[in-house]
């Protein structure tokens, strides 16, 4: 019977490229001469530091820029609350890896609305979806694309 696996995942790779990117030019823009701000890539989360709020959003803007740039969903990064260190705002960006129960659950319901002849079972944070045609898979990979649900998926394992 034919399948495939939707997926959620982030190359960390590229992740790291566009922040190395992002401070290369963090370096010679002359807007930012004189403050102190900076981009790093932690683990699992990018950090952007400056002295004003409007600051961190230049720098994200700079990194959302350098990420499209590199072929990345900017969809998949998540900025998160604000942190004041004395005078430096620090703003975390969360990278969104995996499909979580919630969004998991949204899209069975999406996709069995939609009356194709299709079964989705959730398998941790993916999903494998399975049908009797190849043309019933290739609608259900429409119908998930064509729905706005805020995270960029991947279509891997395509069995017939």
């Amino acid at each position: 019977m034919p399948s495939f696996d939707i997926v959620s995942e982030i190359d960390m790779n590229q992740a790291n490229n566009a922040v190395e990117n992002a401070k290369r030019e963090l370096e010679t823009r002359y807007d930012f001469r004189g403050v102190d701000a900076k981009i790093e890539f932690k683990k699992d989360h990018i950090e952007l530091t400056a002295e004003a709020d409007q600051q961190v959003m230049q720098l994200f803007d700079i990194f959302a820029t350098k990420a499209s740039k590199l072929q990345m969903d900017v969809s998949s990064f998540k900025l998160e609350k604000e942190d004041r260190h004395g005078k430096y705002i620090t703003r975390h960006i969360v990278i969104k890896q995996g499909i979580d129960k919630e969004l998991a659950k949204k899209i069975v319901k999406i996709v069995k609305e939609s009356s194709i002849k299709v079964q989705v079972a959730i398998q941790g944070e993916e999903l494998r979806v399975t049908g009797k045609n190849r043309d019933d898979l290739q609608a259900a990979i429409q119908l998930v694309r064509g729905s706005d649900l805020g995270q960029p998926f991947q279509f891997k394992n395509f069995r017939d």
